[in-house]
């Protein structure tokens, strides 16, 4: 599994930190998100289609 972020479109609301902390984190300087891990194992993947999920401006995706 690969994480993407699309910056341009990502505005640092941090959802995604809150569904995943282990692989997301938010700049709060630049307001964008912050990728600790571009290829977390399967045993988060659960985690990660939350925060694409539950992204509110859709700047996540997931490539496998």
């Amino acid at each position: 599994m690969k994480v993407v972020v699309d910056i341009d479109l990502c505005q640092g609301h941090g959802v995604c930190k809150e569904e995943a902390p282990e692989v997301f984190a938010v700049d709060e300087d630049e307001n964008r998100v912050v990728l600790l891990q571009e290829r977390p194992g399967e045993e988060l993947r659960e985690k990660v289609k939350l925060a694409v999920k539950y992204c509110p401006t859709r700047a996540l995706r997931i490539e496998d």
